[in-house]
Formats: C-alpha cells, structure tokens, sequence
C-alpha cells in the first residue's frame, strides 16, 4: 500500500501480536504507509526494530505489562493514534472426546481459560490502556481481530468461536461508549486465509482430530466453499485494516467487516 491516500504519516498505531501471522502483515503495510507502526509481542525485545516498527515486549493478559507498553509508546512518540488488537490464539477442542481416543483434544479449564485470557481479556486491557491515551488526545481508532467463526461457529473450535463473538459484541458496545469522545471502534473478520508459520504440526494434528479426519485431509477444495475459489492472502487483511485505522474510513465504527471471500453457511 503506497504513502499518501490514507494520510497515515507519522499516525502512531499498536499492534498486539505484532511479530507474526496477520500482525506482521499487519504491521509492514501500515509502516509502508507511513505509520509509526509499534509490535507489541511476547517475543521481542523493547527498543529494537522489525519490519520497520518499534518493538515493546508484552504479555496482553498481565495488567501491569500492558500498562507498561502504553506508557513506553507515548514516552517514545507522544501519542497512540490507533490500536490494532491481532493477539490471540486457537487451541482446537472437542467439548467431549467421543471416542476417547485423545483426551488431550477435549476442552478442559486450562485450554478454556487460555484463550479467553489472551482473545478477550488481553483485548480488553491493551484497548482499556489505549483508550485512556486517546481521550486525553481527542480522539482515536481501535481495530480488533475476530473471524468468521465468531458469526458462523466451527466444529472443534467451540471456545475460540465464541472468543471471536464476544470480540464483535466488544467492537459494538464500545462504540456507542466512546463515540462521542471521537474514538471509532471496529473489527475484522477474517474467512479462511493462507497457511501462517503459526499453523504448526501440533495445531493441525488437533484440528484434524476434532474434524474426524487425517491430517493429510485438511486441505479443503476452496472451489466448494468460497464464491471466489481460493483462501485470503494476509495481506488483504492487512490492507483492510489499515484503511479501517485511517481516516478514509472516518464513518465506519461499529461495526465487523467480514473479509471472507464470500464463504458463509448459505
């Protein structure tokens, strides 16, 4: 994405889960565009640089952590414009191992726990944290990540879903909170995308098992289940929400932009 259109020159914008995945596309089309981009990440270091960004080491789910990472960012630029929210996880899990073959795939406290920690919770301290930097500057956009399931549920991936719906329910209702206080509130909901180095060997053995197939059967024929016959790119995504952040989309708030390619139960 070119400098220029989205006027996003020298915007300081947070993304959590910054390092990897849709955050590291995320993070490499806004600083193309000009923003100050900051990686907020579990695996980096604070005060280097990646892909262009200012990096701050953080754990979403520790209070004093976020606190700390909101507080280093407006030492270092003044201010934070927007916060992107891309932290979370996905652990697939049958509520009941039917067959009892892999215990270690039906849903327990701790897979439960995990991730509403960092998918809800994480979410809600990084945008408490944020939110309190942009009122005192008038004003501010937040994009959180959610997904398709959260609308449309999956099978074996019951927690996560509802992880992503509560993160639409967030998206709505602080919107109508901060409106007022020119801070827009927005989500995206990814569809099916293309493999990230977060699909891991684990990660698929799991989602296979909760499917009731092999691994090697995951791959999905795209042409059956998506109109436009093909996965998204996480560079799409990334260019969704870096307009969704600049001011090109100053009347979106709100709302979740489904960005699927089509693919719905229907």
């Amino acid at each position: 994405m070119e400098k220029g259109w989205l006027n996003l020159e020298d915007r300081v914008v947070i993304v959590t889960g910054g390092a990897s995945g849709i955050g590291k596309h995320t993070v490499q089309t806004l600083a193309a565009a000009g923003a100050r981009a900051v990686i907020a990440d579990l695996s980096v270091t604070t005060g280097e640089e990646q892909d262009g960004a200012w990096c701050v080491k953080c754990d979403v789910t520790r209070l004093e952590d976020v606190k700390a990472m909101a507080d280093a960012v407006v030492k270092k630029y003044g201010r934070i414009d927007a916060l992107v929210n891309v932290a979370g996880i996905n652990l697939p899990r049958l509520l009941v191992d039917v067959t009892g073959q892999r215990p270690e795939f039906e849903l327990n406290e701790e897979s439960y726990d995990k991730m509403f920690d960092i998918n809800v919770k994480g979410m809600f301290l990084c945008t408490q944290a944020c939110v309190r930097q942009m009122l005192k500057q008038g004003g501010g956009v937040v994009v959180n990540m959610s997904s398709e399931s959260g609308k449309e549920g999956s099978q074996g991936q019951s927690v996560y879903s509802a992880t992503n719906g509560a993160a639409d329910s967030l998206t709505r209702s602080r919107a109508k909170e901060l409106g007022k206080y020119n801070i827009r509130v927005a989500a995206v909901a990814p569809g099916i995308l293309e493999p990230t180095g977060l699909r891991s060997p684990a990660y698929n053995e799991a989602l296979a098992y909760t499917r009731g197939c092999k691994v090697e059967d995951l791959s999905t024929d795209y042409t059956k289940v998506i109109p436009l016959g093909r996965d998204g790119k996480l560079d799409e995504v990334a260019d969704l929400v870096t307009y969704l952040v600049s001011d090109r989309a100053s009347y979106i708030t709100g709302t979740t932009i489904d960005i699927s390619g089509g693919k719905s139960r229907g």
